[in-house]
């Protein structure tokens, strides 16, 4: 089991994320996570919330081993051509240690306020199949052209390549048994789900499915979920030993309320970085 760190960078001052990141770093996971919003979700009043690409783009010199992401960069924010630029740079900024994970965006409220457009969730999904697809095409280095239902290219070319080849593996974040698991099957190199094992053993079925159908094969797709390290710690061990029967081979630890010290008792236990 490889485990990643949220460092829940909303209403933190940098020094703080700084020092979270390094801590992750320091005792072995495997990668450390943001999120991708412009003002916090949770808690009253407002607070510090700094943008997720340009954080991973500070971190990539700030650390030296631990893979970068954000959990999840959602499409709506970003023209699919600016996020690949952005993530070509990342990329290389870290030496090749960026994780691009992608989902549909959900956070209405954030959009209306900052007068970011948030269209019908058909729509969103379109246009994270057209991020995907655009991203894939625009890392060759070749001039390409894509007529997608939402954005398309037309003789376009972006250098340099990026450091991984043939590009930062991409993650779907999803849970919609429709359409986002299918897409996930067809087109992730990691998916993302929330839930406990049980949820994700049977979502998982759906992601295989739909793998198989477009002649890939399921087990090259890393399965992940995440984890509370909050509270009782055996629970959060069992929830870990369920997890890695049910073929989750990746968890996402949310920042403790007990904060580093739980961390720290976290990784022991879990021999994290062994």
């Amino acid at each position: 089991m490889r485990f990643g760190l949220d460092v829940a960078q909303q209403r933190l001052e940098w020094p703080e994320i700084l020092e979270r990141v390094r801590l992750a770093e320091h005792l072995g996971f495997d990668g450390v996570w943001g999120f991708d919003h412009f003002e916090p979700m949770f808690g009253e009043g407002p607070g510090n919330c700094f943008e997720g690409m340009t954080t991973l783009a500070a971190l990539a010199t700030a650390t030296s081993r631990v893979r970068l992401g954000l959990l999840v960069t959602g499409v709506t924010y970003r023209h699919p051509s600016v996020l690949t630029a952005e993530a070509i740079t990342i990329d290389h900024a870290s030496n090749g240690r960026l994780e691009l994970a992608l989902g549909a965006a959900w956070y209405g409220d954030e959009h209306r306020e900052l007068g970011v457009p948030f269209p019908p969730i058909s729509e969103r999904i379109d246009r994270l199949e057209d991020t995907v697809e655009i991203f894939r095409r625009l890392t060759t280095g070749e001039r390409v052209s894509y007529a997608g239902r939402t954005i398309s290219l037309a003789d376009a070319q972006m250098r340099p390549l990026p450091v991984q080849r043939p590009h930062p593996p991409i993650w779907i974040g999803a849970s919609g048994e429709a359409r986002m698991l299918p897409l996930a099957g067809r087109v992730a190199d990691a998916w993302h789900c929330f839930g406990d094992a049980s949820v994700l053993r049977r979502k998982w079925e759906i992601v295989a499915a739909a793998a198989r159908r477009a002649d890939r094969d399921p087990s090259r797709i890393t399965r992940a979920g995440s984890v509370s390290i909050s509270g009782d710690l055996e629970v959060a061990r069992t929830e870990v030993e369920a997890q890695r029967d049910a073929g989750t081979s990746y968890l996402i630890c949310g920042w403790p309320n007990e904060g580093a010290a739980r961390v720290e008792e976290f990784a022991r236990a879990m021999a994290v970085g062994e």
